[in-house]
């Protein structure tokens, strides 16, 4: 993918999202199906697990070279990336999440546009971030993933979109009646 078929595939997956809320009662934010969270703390999740990427991404490169080290090997495609990540997710079981959500904070319905206005926020500078990158640095540039392990920038990048559709398709298949 180039950058900016992942920029378009980020943005497709946010109005995607923020449709499938827009389309829901406003109390649909607290639905939360017994031991699981509630339909906004996927929202808050999603904000949680692009707040270090973000973070990374404003580093120089030198750094993250440095910290994470070169990519030796071409970044694969989305949909290996896709299908590597729903086998880890598989293997870890249900309920793994990384490190930045183990505690997950309450939220009321009220709250929902700050969220969601988070969530977009953020997806607006990281692609203001990608759309700066070259073909180098998204396939040799390291960043760690807590599943995953270390994946290209590009494959991160891609993730992240795909990351907003496995929460869409975990809130369609056990939380809109």
């Amino acid at each position: 993918m180039t950058n900016s078929q992942i920029i378009n595939l980020l943005q497709i997956k946010e109005n995607q999202l923020t449709a499938l809320f827009s389309a829901q009662p406003d109390i649909f934010w607290e639905v939360q199906p017994k031991g699981k969270w509630t339909a906004g703390q996927h929202v808050i999740h999603l904000v949680q697990s692009e707040t270090p990427l973000i973070k990374a991404l404003k580093l120089p490169n030198f750094i993250l070279k440095w910290k994470f080290g070169s990519s030796n090997r071409p970044s694969r495609s989305y949909e290996e990336v896709v299908h590597r990540y729903e086998e880890k997710l598989a293997a870890a079981g249900p309920g793994v999440v990384g490190p930045f959500s183990r505690k997950m904070p309450d939220s009321v319905s009220s709250e929902s546009h700050i969220w969601i206005s988070k969530l977009s926020e953020l997806n607006s500078k990281i692609n203001n971030v990608t759309k700066k990158l070259s073909d180098k640095e998204l396939d040799t540039i390291l960043l760690p993933h807590p599943l995953m392990g270390k994946m290209t920038l590009r494959e991160i990048l891609m993730w992240n979109a795909h990351h907003i559709q496995h929460h869409i398709d975990v809130l369609i298949t056990k939380y809109v009646k």
